[in-house]
């Protein structure tokens, strides 16, 4: 198992409830989680993923997010 952080601008908790369905729906990953309060919004994901394909999901929400 891996774990990934990212740089998002995900802020908050309607963020949080905005993103949840494409992140849990992201095949490989087992658990999330946005550090609100990280200057940086850092969003921590662990499993068996691809780095792409969560870039690809958050994006779809509508967020940025880059590799940390």
């Amino acid at each position: 198992m891996k774990t990934t952080q990212f740089k998002t601008n995900i802020k908050c908790g309607g963020c949080i409830a905005t993103v949840t369905p494409h992140l849990t729906a992201t095949p490989g990953v087992d658990s999330w989680q946005v550090d609100t309060q990280h200057p940086e919004k850092l969003l921590t994901v662990q499993g068996e993923f691809s780095n792409e394909e969560v870039k690809q999901r958050v994006k779809a929400a509508g967020f940025t997010i880059e590799e940390k």
